[in-house]
């Protein structure tokens, strides 16, 4: 009985604005009210396991981040690299600290051509196959050539990861906690970088200990790509390639109620068919039953979430970030802490502080919304940095300041670009432009990463560290105007209203 319910409700949606077709589509209702949705019923206990496994892939995408600052470390001293290449140029510095991110942009690429078509869900798993080779290849890598070709391996999974995962997230998430869960995304993110710090600063006094960074991490790949095998498919990814005819509509809509039941616990078994009914209504009503061509993504609705998305990415990088990262126990060596073990414990605190804001975030991001937080954040990240140039130029006797500075500095971007631009970027598309937009917004991300992360050094060489920080002080005042003039609220709507809404 509970099959046959099922399949005359799902016949029935093949009717949805169809009105030659008489039935349902004859009744003149809007497919989306003017009033928020009703809350949607989740178990708390099922809505975790669709975070866990795709957050993992975020992990290891941290981690690779503050180990990379400590084996940077490790690789270049004569004593403790225990390898004959140890002699680094800044330019080799830079590809070795960029490779991962260069590597992130051809996975970038290659999820704009693969994303839709095969799923989030398998891209997952790809990734984490990638990450699994990428970090056995580093850690044996004898020669600096097989050390580049590991960290772009590595980097390929991290770009498959970082355009799939907020998407798994957002699509499986219910829209009450959609802003949490992806914050916690990005808290996943900081607890890797603070492993990585962690970690890192326990084998940097240790012969070769950069090998032992990247090996220390490979069990979790081979968990994240289980996890992945056993999740079931994003629903609404399931109902898109039903809407465009790709596959057995029937199959493929039966499957969205299998993985909406499991995604959402016992709670939903009786109303997961209605719960389909609602977002394929929806989706028929913002046009996603057409299939999207290329020209779109530079069109209309999704031209705006590519300005609102590429935006956020373009100034999470430009504003400084990957050089605190990565370079943060440099950073500190040159305030001051010249000990490699002192730098990298210090790296310890910015990691365990970001990881405090992020849970900062993840509480107040569903309550306060994300504009309040985007400003509060930014405003803190231009005193930060002018506060960190001004101690190169003005107060370089004075090692607290830096410190300070670099402290106040990562609270602030936690409490902004880090969470809310990774969240907006998986709400804001179109769903059938939804993975082309993600992964253009990611290769802005890592290409401006990368360009970012491998200047820095020769760059610090050339004008000094202090004109820089100004430099990416200015920028951040400029990031207020974007967020006043162009950026939406999206708090609290479901992922068709905000395309309805917003867009």
């Amino acid at each position: 009985m509970v099959f046959d319910s099922e399949k005359q409700s799902i016949v029935s949606l093949g009717q949805v604005g169809d009105s030659s077709s008489g039935g349902i589509s004859s009744v003149k209702e809007p497919l989306i009210k003017e009033n928020h949705h009703s809350p949607e019923d989740y178990s708390v206990l099922a809505a975790i396991p669709s975070f866990l496994f795709p957050a993992l892939g975020t992990l290891l995408f941290g981690y690779e981040i503050g180990a990379t600052s400590c084996a940077i470390i490790s690789i270049k001293s004569p004593t403790l690299s225990g390898i004959s290449w140890y002699n680094l140029s800044p330019v080799d510095v830079g590809i070795i600290t960029s490779g991962s991110l260069y590597g992130a942009l051809i996975g970038s690429i290659v999820a704009f051509s693969i994303a839709d078509t095969i799923g989030r869900r398998k891209e997952l798993i790809l990734a984490a196959f990638l990450y699994l080779v990428g970090a056995i290849v580093t850690s044996l890598a004898p020669v600096f050539s097989v050390l580049i070709i590991g960290r772009l391996m590595y980097g390929v999974g991290i770009g498959l990861t970082m355009h799939a995962a907020p998407m798994y997230i957002a699509e499986t998430s219910p829209s009450q906690i959609r802003g949490r869960m992806i914050s916690l995304k990005e808290f996943s993110t900081v607890i890797g970088m603070v492993g990585g710090y962690g970690i890192g600063s326990l084998w940097v006094t240790v012969i070769s200990g950069w090998r032992y960074m990247y090996a220390t991490i490979i069990p979790v790949p081979v968990i994240m790509g289980i996890g992945m095998c056993w999740l079931p498919a994003s629903p609404r990814w399931l109902l898109l390639r039903s809407l465009q005819g790709k596959g057995n509509v029937e199959s493929l809509q039966q499957a969205a109620i299998r993985s909406l039941r499991r995604l959402r616990g016992s709670v939903v078994v009786d109303s997961a068919v209605e719960q389909v009914d609602e977002i394929l209504a929806e989706l028929s009503s913002v046009g996603e039953g057409k299939e999207a061509t290329l020209g779109e993504i530079f069109q209309g609705k999704c031209l705006k979430a590519l300005t609102i998305a590429g935006g956020l990415v373009l100034l999470q990088q430009i504003t400084g970030q990957p050089s605190v990262l990565y370079y943060a126990p440099s950073i500190l060596q040159t305030a001051g802490f010249s000990a490699a073990t002192d730098a990298t414990r210090i790296s310890i605190l910015l990691g365990l502080l970001k990881l405090v804001m992020t849970g900062v975030a993840v509480i107040v991001i569903d309550k306060l919304g994300r504009r309040p937080l985007l400003f509060g954040g930014v405003s803190g990240m231009v005193i930060s940095l002018f506060l960190l140039g001004s101690y190169y130029i003005f107060y370089n006797t004075v090692p607290a300041v830096a410190v300070v500075a670099l402290l106040l500095y990562v609270g602030c971007y936690q409490l902004s670009f880090g969470p809310i631009g990774w969240l907006m970027i998986s709400e804001i598309f179109p769903l059938k432009l939804r993975g082309r937009g993600i992964s253009i917004a990611v290769l802005v991300n890592f290409g401006t990463n990368a360009l970012v992360t491998f200047a820095f050094s020769p760059l610090k060489e050339l004008f000094g560290a202090g004109v820089l920080f100004f430099g990416f002080g200015v920028i951040c005042v400029l990031s207020l105007f974007f967020i006043y003039f162009i950026v939406p609220e999206t708090k609290g709507l479901t992922l068709e209203e905000i395309e309805a809404k917003c867009l």
